[in-house]
């Protein structure tokens, strides 16, 4: 059944619901986190159709970081003030390219994600960033060893519908993209109580009603473990090197009222639409339910979307001003997993607290922080 254009009263309906929904449980104000993007490997055994960030071994760009490009990106970020390192990488490329196994032997590595883990620790323990991975699939022993390291991860549903794999469709050939197999890995994370990042990628052949089921199993997840800290409504974007560069966009209007049905089904859980994508049109997101901005960067830019740059703090500020909301800094761990102690693992929460507030947002040169406060 094809679904019937909404009316403008409808819509308007919609946005108010989400508003109030958000009002009830986030407040009048709009999180961001001040991030550095590390690209860590660009080399990834899937192939979808919409991707420009993965590459084959010998193409241009094709590169692994090494550990000390890594570490001097990081101290550079943290000179910026940036308090998260997101680590973005392809999915397990060592079961594709045998070069990979072998720069991975020469890093004293079998896997990429020991490497991964080895790296969040460096960049924790000497620069004191907090790192947020989105490696893929994960086993539960791989998830096991990153949440060592990592106060929070992520890993992108996408969409819940197998018909997106199927031949000509943008998840052709991506084994890491079958939906049981990265709804295990969101489960896994929350049997082991840590602080989760998914989300939907609209505009790339999915239906209305497949949206809806990918938020409804998400709801359904999280209501299971209450791990689910933030969902990100991300929208498709047409480039000139990939497969669909004749597919077309969804609009600001649709990302919007995704995000409005989004905070329908999801209620409390923090809802991110990312402004580097939205056209300067931030004002329809913002009046849409959405509480979040995600990852800003003073250093690096958005390597998925490189062609999208950061819109500057002071502009994403009088935006978020003029919808009525505030704009507050956040760290890679949302504030109520912060508050909540329970859900920071013992060698983490003194690196977390020493960057959180009293609020459990980023903390501000002369403010107290959540741990000074505990303490008194």
């Amino acid at each position: 059944m094809v679904a019937r254009p909404r009316t403008d009263d409808e819509v308007l309906a919609l946005f108010s619901s989400a508003r109030r929904i958000r009002e009830r449980y986030k407040g009048n104000q709009i999180t961001f986190s001040k991030k550095i993007f590390v690209p860590l490997t660009t080399l990834c055994r899937d192939r979808c159709r919409y991707c420009t960030f993965r590459r084959d071994p010998g193409q241009p760009g094709a590169h692994t970081m090494t550990p000390e490009e890594v570490l001097e990106l990081a101290e550079r970020g943290a000179r910026l003030g940036c308090k998260e390192a997101l680590f973005s990488l392809g999915d397990r490329p060592e079961g594709a390219f045998p070069e990979m196994r072998e720069t991975l032997a020469r890093l004293g590595h079998r896997s990429t994600i020991s490497y991964l883990a080895s790296l969040c620790a460096e960049v924790l323990r000497h620069v004191g960033l907090l790192p947020h991975s989105n490696p893929g699939v994960m086993t539960r022993r791989e998830l096991e060893a990153l949440a060592e390291v990592n106060p929070s991860m992520g890993l992108m549903l996408e969409n819940i519908s197998p018909r997106l794999a199927e031949p000509g469709m943008p998840h052709e050939g991506c084994p890491d993209k079958a939906p049981a197999a990265r709804m295990k890995t969101l489960e896994e994370a929350g049997r082991l109580r840590v602080p989760f990042t998914t989300g939907l990628l609209i505009g790339i052949g999915e239906t209305l009603a497949e949206r809806v089921d990918s938020l409804i199993a998400i709801r359904e997840l999280n209501r299971r473990f209450g791990h689910i800290q933030e969902v990100i409504i991300q929208n498709f974007r047409r480039k000139p090197n990939i497969p669909m560069r004749g597919h077309p966009e969804p609009g600001v209007d649709d990302v919007a009222r995704t995000v409005a049905v989004a905070r329908l089904i999801l209620h409390s859980v923090n809802i991110q639409a990312p402004p580097n994508l939205a056209d300067g049109s931030l004002g329809i997101l913002a009046a849409s339910g959405l509480n979040d901005w995600g990852g800003i960067s003073p250093l690096t830019r958005d390597h998925i979307n490189p062609e999208r740059p950061w819109p500057a703090l002071a502009s994403l500020e009088k935006e978020t001003a003029a919808a009525g909301l505030r704009l507050r800094e956040r760290l890679c761990v949302y504030p109520e997993f912060v508050l909540r102690g329970d859900w920071l693992k013992p060698g983490l929460s003194g690196y977390v607290r020493r960057l959180a507030d009293a609020d459990g947002c980023a903390r501000k040169e002369g403010w107290e922080s959540a741990q000074e406060r505990v303490a008194k």
